[in-house]
């Protein structure tokens, strides 16, 4: 399963439902968070996997306790939403304020909305890639890989769904899509977390892409 099947599945379905439930958020909102969020979460804990200590210390923590259940078990997105906030802490550091300030500013979810949905997001996220781990018995020096690929996979499926529901919900909610250079705010997005240097996708008019793409940048 890829990260976009996982965002716009039955998955991704029970946390913007959840989210509206007990928030009080538009889905819309929601759906266009995760699609955001969960990227840049991946591309974050790939940048740490470069450090040894840090990569075997995530790979510890996936063996230990994201074994992948959370995707078949929507309870375990309310209960587990405390270690999400941790997960969180540790993933973002210094920039995590900086983060969820850009989500709420182009998602319209307010900033005391943004942290809870987030740490809903966060072991959903872990359990995924914990179940990707495991199916591809990798270790912790092969968690860059793995994250890269979850990451570039993304960006090709995201490509070459022009026309997804995601991407319609993304360009309404974020604003900007209609000016993005591929008229994909999706691949838009991927793109430029992915840091990958290519000027057409550096011209997204300002969108959040950009400016998170932005955050990656001097890392």
């Amino acid at each position: 399963m890829g990260l976009i099947d996982l965002l716009t599945g039955n998955t991704g379905s029970q946390v913007a439902d959840q989210a509206e439930n007990k928030f009080g958020i538009n889905r819309n909102q929601v759906l266009a968070l995760l699609a955001v969020a969960a990227p840049l979460i991946i591309s974050y804990l790939r940048k740490k996997s470069e450090d040894n200590k840090e990569a075997e210390a995530l790979n510890n923590a996936l063996d230990k306790d994201h074994d992948g259940s959370i995707l078949d078990d929507p309870s375990q997105l309310e209960t587990r939403q405390a270690e999400g906030g941790s997960i969180l802490n540790h993933i973002f550091g210094n920039d995590k304020q900086n983060v969820e300030n850009q989500l709420s500013q182009n998602t319209g979810i307010s900033i005391d909305k943004i942290g809870p949905v987030l740490a809903m997001l966060a072991p959903v996220i872990m359990g995924y890639i914990g179940k990707e781990k495991q199916q591809n018995n990798v270790g912790s020096g092969g968690l860059g890989d793995l994250l890269g690929g979850i990451l570039g996979n993304a960006s090709s499926q995201a490509q070459s769904q022009q026309s997804s529901p995601l991407n319609d919900i993304l360009g309404s909610v974020l604003g900007g899509g209609n000016n993005s250079s591929s008229g994909n705010p999706l691949h838009d997005i991927l793109g430029n977390i992915l840091g990958n240097g290519d000027p057409k996708k550096q011209q997204g008019g300002g969108g959040l892409g950009d400016i998170l793409g932005s955050f990656l940048g001097g890392k």
